[in-house]
């Protein structure tokens, strides 16, 4: 997969993640799922959304 064709991210250590590293696949449907208190809000609200703002608008 090429760097464009993912998002990246490393090392994401917001609220309840610890050092999480993962790629994704871009223009695709993504589904985060856990317990409850796992992380899946952090990851997808203040770690993928931010990186997002940050790189594209």
């Amino acid at each position: 997969m090429a760097a464009s064709d993912r998002i990246v991210i490393s090392g994401a250590r917001e609220h309840n993640l610890k050092d999480v590293d993962l790629e994704l696949p871009r223009d695709a449907l993504i589904v985060i799922t856990g317990l409850s208190g796992s992380g899946k809000s952090s990851l997808a609200f203040d770690t993928i959304y931010a990186e997002g703002q940050r790189r594209y608008v």
